[in-house]
């Protein structure tokens, strides 16, 4: 048994002095779950339209939202986040092989106490290696997917601790097939930095061993930090 640190979700955003409120957090929450709502919408006929409205609808957020993860003196000269154009040959509907044993991962959290993860299985990305995906086994449930590719860390590369994939208990869900409830749709186009990219207060549950990928995945966020 594993244990991460997790993103948390304070009433005060940390890094920014004002208060983030509840009510604010959950508008965040809502924003982010009708984003993907109509992601999903678009990509059936147009993953690439559904890209760009992703790209264009976090800008907004990011830039406007009071519950962005952008510190002040960043969001005064924020233009948009480093997202590179759309590359259809990295989205992918790939079947869930179930975990040949339990792994369990348990998150540590300062309001929610121990959050519960179980190894539900892996992905196999053609070219790329394999991907660990996690169930939330307490209250809310949801699939969790990171990713860390070999641009992680580098100048102009990917966050060095990882982005995410798939965040359902943030809403950040790209779907599943239609005839098969065990294959998941997994685009790499949408791989988004965790808060903690952008503000070093936060705590992020990172990619383990088993979400680490060798290969440069030269879609997604990028991320333009130190």
């Amino acid at each position: 048994m594993s244990t991460i640190t997790p993103e948390p979700s304070p009433e005060v955003a940390p890094g920014r002095g004002r208060a983030a409120t509840a009510v604010q957090t959950a508008d965040w929450r809502r924003s982010v779950f009708a984003l993907y709502a109509s992601v999903r919408r678009i990509a059936a006929s147009d993953p690439a339209a559904a890209h760009a409205h992703w790209i264009s609808c976090r800008n907004d957020l990011f830039s406007s939202h009071p519950a962005s993860p952008l510190l002040d003196e960043d969001r005064d000269r924020f233009t948009g986040l480093p997202v590179p154009p759309y590359d259809p040959d990295w989205r992918f509907e790939l079947p869930i092989h179930p975990a040949a044993e339990e792994v369990l991962m348990d998150v540590e959290t300062g309001t929610d106490g121990v959050v519960p993860f179980e190894l539900l299985g892996a992905v196999h990305v053609p070219l790329a290696g394999s991907l660990d995906v996690w169930r939330l086994t307490s209250y809310g449930g949801g699939l969790f997917v990171p990713v860390k590719d070999a641009l992680a860390g580098r100048r102009g590369g990917t966050y060095g601790g990882g982005r995410y994939l798939i965040d359902t208990i943030k809403g950040a869900d790209l779907g599943m097939t239609a005839d098969d409830e065990t294959t998941i749709v997994l685009d790499f186009n949408f791989a988004y930095n965790p808060s903690c990219a952008y503000d070093p207060a936060w705590a992020c549950p990172l990619a383990q061993a088993g979400n680490t990928l060798g290969v440069e995945v030269p879609v997604g966020e990028r991320y333009g930090g130190e």
